[in-house]
């Protein structure tokens, strides 16, 4: 970790949060879910200041379709794009400066401190060979601190537990800043006190101009933090709009193949299974 933060590649630009986002796009896309036949395409788009929830049952594609938006797989059909762009066409560096990805599980590559851990989020704005400056290891403890994670800077990635590891995965795409969040279940493993603190943390994202497109399996916590949902279904079939017009109680029994029942508490449908 250096100070140096022209050396050995010149000053870098920052991200410009604002009119310059670019909205991700799936345009006809068609996941590829192994065998499963072709799905419905899927064309939707994910804009500034939106919180887009993900739901459907184990195995619909939820993971599949995450990673296929941010380039980490090709789709059967259709493309995705940033903006005006197609994603396949931009530099792996320049995606990374707008799209940052928290995935459902991870392994440790090699031993590295939760500081460490949290900077590999300032890559995609480094030169090559260049070190990370003062500002990087200040918004890397900043993003910590948001995940109350900064008293354990020091400790290994591997010591911590399943939820401890979970706000460290956060606090690196807090610190690499991108401008549209994926996420895969990225309340696993946390307690309550942490579920909402980490949605909060995404709403306050999308707030300040970002987007966040999220899995979720659970319901309620879609139902109170989404603006927007996305509905897969286990045979391919998929529905999207605003979160208002998604809550539809016989739409979600028959995504879940489960009877539902709904309660309001502070002016929002809960939905719990029927015995």
């Amino acid at each position: 970790m250096g100070s140096s933060e022209g050396a050995l590649g010149g000053p870098r630009k920052e991200p410009q949060i604002g009119s310059q986002i670019a909205s991700l796009q799936a345009c006809g896309l068609v996941v590829d879910v192994p065998g499963r036949a072709d799905g419905q395409p899927l064309d939707f788009t994910v804009e500034k200041g939106q919180i887009w929830g993900v739901l459907g049952p184990n195995g619909a594609g939820k993971t599949t379709l995450l990673h296929t938006l941010a380039g980490l797989r090709q789709p059967r059909k259709g493309e995705v794009r940033l903006g005006s762009q197609s994603l396949s066409s931009l530099k792996r560096r320049a995606v990374s400066q707008q799209l940052g990805l928290v995935f459902q599980e991870r392994q440790d590559g090699f031993p590295a401190t939760v500081l460490e851990t949290a900077l590999i989020g300032r890559h995609p704005w480094l030169s090559p060979w260049q070190m990370e400056s003062g500002k990087d290891l200040a918004l890397a403890r900043d993003a910590l601190a948001r995940l109350d994670m900064a008293p354990f800077e020091d400790r290994l990635v591997s010591s911590l537990s399943g939820g401890e590891r979970q706000r460290v995965a956060i606090a690196t795409v807090l610190t690499q800043a991108p401008h549209t969040w994926l996420l895969d279940e990225p309340t696993n493993h946390l307690d309550l006190r942490h579920q909402v603190s980490v949605l909060k943390l995404l709403a306050q994202q999308a707030s300040e101009g970002r987007a966040v497109f999220m899995c979720l399996h659970d319901l309620n916590l879609a139902a109170r933090w989404c603006d927007h949902l996305l509905l897969l279904f286990p045979d391919g079939e998929a529905r999207w709009g605003r979160a208002g017009e998604m809550l539809d109680v016989a739409l979600l029994e028959r995504l879940y193949d489960q009877k539902l029942t709904t309660v309001e508490a502070d002016g929002a449908p809960v939905f719990v299974p029927a015995r």
